[in-house]
C-alpha cells in the first residue's frame, strides 16, 4: 500500500454540522437514560414492584432479539439511497417516534394499584420496551454510522467521535432522573390523598396505593419533560448534518450476507468479542443513581439536605461527579492519544488497568463497611469510582474510532463501506452489555431479596427511619457495591484477551485511508483506478 494519497484534500465536517451532530447526539442519550436509568433501573422494579428475575427476563429477551434486529437495520441502512444520503433520512423523521413510545413506556400501571393485574403490567413493559428499542436502533445506528461519512479525514473522524462520546456522556446527566419525582411527588398527594377509603375498582383505596399513585404520576410528569426536551435535541443532528463519503449506489447485500460479513472481518470480529466479553462495565451506569439513591440517602433525595448537618450532600455530589467528570476527561484526551500511540495499545491500557479501580471498590466498601459514609471513605470510594469511570469513558470512544477504521479496512479490502452494519454492531453491543448486566443484576437482587414485595416492605421500613447500609445485616448494600465492582474486574480483564494481536495496525490504516481517497478523488476526476483488493492481507 502506497502513500499516493497524503496530500489530497479532503472533505470534512462544517463547525455548524459538528455543533449540530453533537446536540443530536446528547438529545439520544438523554432519551436513552430516561429508558436505562429511568425505566429498567427503578421505574420497573421500585414502581411497578414487577420482580427483578422478570425484568432481567424482559430485558433479556430484548437483547436476544437485538442480535438480529441491529444488523437488519444496519442492512437497510446500508441500501439506503436518498438526495440526503443513507443515515441522514432516519435522524430526521424518527426521533418524534422514538420520544413518543419513550413515554408510552412509562405509562404503565397508571391507576391500576386498586385490584391490579400484574400480568397485563408485566405485558405491558414487555412490549413497550422491546418495540423501543426497535425504534432506538432506527436512529442510532446511523447517528453512529453517519460519524464515517461526514469526513474523508481520519483525525477529524476520531475528533467527532470522542465528542460524541462526551456529548454521550453528557446526556447522561438523565440518570438523576430518578432523583426528580421525589421533588415533585408532592403536587400529586393532595389527589390521591382524597380517594382513600373510597372504593375504587371494587378495592378500598388505601394509602399505600395513594402513595404510589402519586409516585407515579411524578414519574410520568418528570418523563414528559425531559423527553420534549430530549427530543428536540435529537432531531437536530438530522437537520443539520451532511454525508460527504459516497456509499455504494448499488448495495444489494442481505442480512445473511451481511452477518458473513460481520464475521469474516478480523479487526471487526476482534472487536465484537472483546465487547461481548466487556458486558459487565454498564453495571457501574446501571446502578451509579440507584445506589446512591438507597445507600447514601435511605431513598429519600428530597430530605437529604437535613443529613450530616448538609454534608451528605456534598458527599453525593462528590460520588456523582466521580462517576462523569472522569469520563469526560478520558473522551476528551483519548483522539490526542490516538494521534500518537497505537489503537491496541491505547484500548488494552484502558482494559486491563481499568480492572484494578472497578475491584477496588469492592475492597474500599469492605474496609469501610461500618463507616462508609465518613469521609475518608467516601474520598476513597470516589477516587475508585472515578479512575474505573475514566477507563469507561476511554473505551468507548476507542470503541468507536477501531469500528469506524474497520469500515474502511472492509472497503479497501472489499469495495463497499458497511457503515451501517459494522455500526450495528456497535448499537448491538451497547444494548446487549445492558442486557447481560441486568440480568447479573437480576440474579444476585434476586438471591438477596431486593426485589417484588420484600423491595415494597424495605421502601417502607425505609420511611419508618430504617438505615439501607444496615438493613438486614447489611446484604442489599454488599450486593450493590459487588455489583459495581467485582464482575466489571473481571470482564474488564477478560476483554483484552481477543486485542492481543489486533487484526489491523495503525499504520496499515493510515495507508488503506490513503488509497481510498485517492481512488475517490480519481472517480471524481473522471480517472480509471485499480480495483480495490478483493483479498484480506
Amino acid at each position: 500500500m502506497g502513500k499516493t494519497a497524503t496530500k489530497i484534500s479532503r472533505n470534512t465536517y462544517t463547525g455548524g454540522e459538528l455543533f449540530g451532530y453533537l446536540v443530536g447526539m446528547f438529545g439520544q442519550n438523554l432519551i436513552y437514560q430516561v429508558i436505562a436509568a429511568g425505566l429498567v433501573s427503578v421505574y420497573l422494579g421500585t414502581v411497578l414492584y414487577i420482580p427483578a428475575g422478570v425484568v432481567s427476563a424482559i430485558i433479556f429477551a430484548a437483547r436476544i432479539w437485538d442480535a438480529i434486529n441491529d444488523p437488519m437495520m444496519g442492512t437497510i441502512v446500508d441500501r439506503t439511497h436518498t438526495k440526503w444520503g443513507k443515515c441522514r433520512p432516519y435522524l430526521i423523521f424518527f426521533p418524534a417516534i422514538i420520544g413518543a413510545f419513550t413515554i408510552l413506556c412509562f405509562m404503565n400501571g397508571i391507576y391500576t394499584s386498586p385490584g391490579a393485574s400484574k400480568a397485563l403490567i408485566i405485558a405491558w413493559a414487555a412490549a413497550s420496551y422491546i418495540i423501543w428499542g426497535m425504534l432506538f436502533t432506527v436512529c442510532d445506528i446511523p447517528l453512529w454510522g453517519i460519524t464515517s461519512l461526514m469526513t474523508e479525514d481520519e483525525n477529524d473522524r476520531a475528533k467527532i467521535i470522542g465528542l460524541a462520546r462526551m456529548a454521550a456522556g453528557v446526556g447522561g446527566i438523565g440518570t438523576v432522573i430518578s432523583f426528580v419525582p421525589g421533588f415533585l411527588t408532592g403536587m400529586f398527594e393532595g389527589k390521591y390523598n382524597a380517594m382513600i377509603g373510597t372504593v375504587v375498582k371494587g378495592t378500598e383505596y388505601t394509602q399505600q396505593m395513594a402513595n404510589n399513585d402519586a409516585k407515579k404520576a411524578a414519574w410520568i410528569a418528570t418523563v414528559v419533560g425531559v423527553t420534549v426536551i430530549a427530543t428536540i435535541c435529537f432531531e437536530v443532528a438530522g437537520l443539520v448534518t451532511r454525508e460527504r463519503v459516497p456509499g455504494d449506489a448499488e448495495d444489494k447485500r442481505g442480512i445473511i450476507e451481511n452477518f458473513k460479513i460481520m464475521f469474516a472481518c478480523h479487526p471487526f470480529r476482534q472487536i465484537l468479542i472483546s465487547g461481548v466479553l466487556r458486558s459487565p462495565l454498564q453495571l457501574l451506569m446501571l446502578l451509579a443513581m440507584p445506589l446512591m439513591l438507597y445507600y447514601y440517602t435511605d431513598n429519600a433525595f428530597e430530605n437529604v439536605g437535613d443529613l450530616d448537618g448538609g454534608q451528605r450532600i456534598i458527599k453525593i455530589a462528590l460520588i456523582g461527579l466521580a462517576v462523569f467528570i472522569p469520563q469526560f476527561a478520558a473522551m476528551a484526551i483519548t483522539p490526542a492519544l490516538v494521534k500518537k500511540f497505537e489503537n491496541k495499545a491505547i484500548y488494552n491500557f484502558y482494559t486491563v488497568v481499568g480492572a484494578v479501580p472497578y475491584a477496588l471498590i469492592f475492597v474500599a466498601y469492605l474496609v469501610f463497611k461500618g463507616n462508609l459514609l465518613g469521609w475518608a471513605a467516601v474520598v476513597i470510594t470516589a477516587v475508585c469510582i472515578g479512575l474505573a469511570s475514566a477507563s469507561m469513558g476511554g473505551i468507548n470512544v476507542m470503541q468507536s474510532i477501531m469500528i469506524a477504521d474497520c469500515v474502511d479496512y472492509e472497503e479497501y479490502h472489499k469495495g463497499y463501506r458497511p457503515d451501517g452494519v459494522f455500526f450495528s454492531g456497535q448499537s448491538f453491543l451497547t444494548k446487549l452489555s445492558g442486557g447481560i448486566a441486568a440480568v447479573i443484576q437480576g440474579i444476585v437482587y434476586s438471591v438477596v431479596k431486593f426485589s417484588d414485595a420484600n423491595l415494597d416492605n424495605i421502601n417502607y421500613r425505609l420511611t419508618q427511619g430504617e438505615h439501607f447500609f444496615e438493613m438486614d445485616g447489611g446484604k442489599y448494600a454488599a450486593a450493590m457495591f459487588f455489583l459495581i465492582s467485582i464482575p466489571v474486574a473481571l470482564g474488564m480483564l477478560l476483554s483484552a484477551l481477543p486485542m492481543r494481536s489486533y487484526g489491523m495496525t495503525d499504520a496499515e490504516h493510515k495507508d488503506m485511508l490513503a488509497a481510498l481517497i485517492a481512488k475517490r478523488e480519481a472517480a471524481k476526476n473522471g480517472e480509471v483506478e485499480a480495483p480495490a483488493e478483493t483479498e484480506e492481507a
